[in-house]
């Protein structure tokens, strides 16, 4: 895209075709209250001195808080912490309550369970267009060894499940499905015994591939949205990887699509395949959507941000 007029949405997005990790940056106001923020835009600046930096968004509340403290910290967030991310990413009121924290040798907050911290002297506050760059030289850090959790094109991701998926598509142990929906009914193939439409995966890219078999399979218009659930099948040794996806409109060449009151009673091929669906019916209903990790047995349902981790 030519720089001329900029559209602020698109260039964002283009921002977010790079992979990044995310941090919770945090500090002390005046008083000694905590207060926190998701953050991106980090990055490490040199080793000799130790300096970092990160920017914040001159509309952030933290803004006047941030660019007057003396120190601040780097919570760089492993994989189990996309509830971390979510909270801090938000207008909520009390956010240190939800997480175990403890503070550093400058006061600043020190998260647990994080993949690394950095606690900061300010060195210097730069002024970068609808931004400031904060500069922070390294006074004390940790390296716990977990994964950081990632982020790209607005969404997250872990490294391990990353490479299990990458694993699992080059022993052809890894499966693509789809919650295929339309209009609150659900896309099912079957008759007496019902189960969602999916393709063993090979190399390539999984949202491409799953949806050119979606649209091939059904003659009908597909379009791949969210990452609905990942999960480890025990009973077949697969990793199976489930996609929400929206179908134009059409009679489908093969399935069918059914309400949520015909789904609750349905017979399904594997009880996995029912709690997708269910729990895609259900959340349907309320309007608030879940990625499920986890194995066919137990795992865990994350909520998915309405925005983005940001500055």
């Amino acid at each position: 895209m030519t720089i001329q007029t900029v559209d602020p949405r698109a260039l964002r997005d283009a921002f977010g075709a790079f992979p990044t990790g995310v941090t919770v940056v945090t500090a002390c106001d005046g008083e000694g209250n905590p207060i926190g923020f998701t953050a991106n835009s980090f990055t490490s600046v040199s080793l000799n001195p130790p300096l970092l930096l990160v920017c914040l968004a001159k509309t952030s509340r933290n803004f006047a808080t941030m660019t007057g403290a003396q120190h601040f910290a780097i919570n760089v967030l492993s994989e189990t912490q996309k509830d971390v991310s979510n909270t801090f990413a938000r207008p909520v009121e009390d956010r240190f309550a939800a997480v175990e924290w403890a503070k550093g040798t400058a006061g600043c907050p020190i998260f647990s369970n994080v993949a690394a911290w950095f606690e900061c002297a300010m060195e210097e506050v730069i002024e970068a267009g609808d931004h400031v760059i904060l500069i922070g030289s390294i006074e004390s850090f940790d390296n716990s060894g977990r994964n950081g959790l990632g982020y790209a094109r607005g969404g997250y991701f872990t490294p391990t499940l990353a490479s299990k998926a990458v694993s699992a598509a080059a022993e052809g142990n890894l499966e693509l499905a789809a919650v295929v929906e339309r209009r609150g009914e659900v896309l099912l193939l079957g008759d007496d015994v019902l189960f969602l439409p999916s393709i063993d995966a090979h190399d390539g890219n999984p949202t491409e591939m799953l949806e050119k078999y979606l649209e091939t399979s059904t003659g009908l218009k597909v379009s791949i949205g969210f990452l609905y659930s990942v999960y480890e099948g025990k009973s077949d040794g697969k990793q199976h990887i489930v996609y929400h996806a929206v179908a134009g409109d059409g009679e489908p060449a093969s399935g069918r699509f059914l309400k949520a009151d015909a789904i609750s009673g349905a017979q399904f091929k594997t009880s996995s395949t029912a709690d997708i669906v269910n729990r895609f019916a259900m959340e349907s209903s309320i309007g608030n959507f879940g990625v499920y990790f986890g194995d066919e047995t137990g795992g865990k349902v994350h909520p998915i941000p309405a925005k983005g981790a940001k500055a």
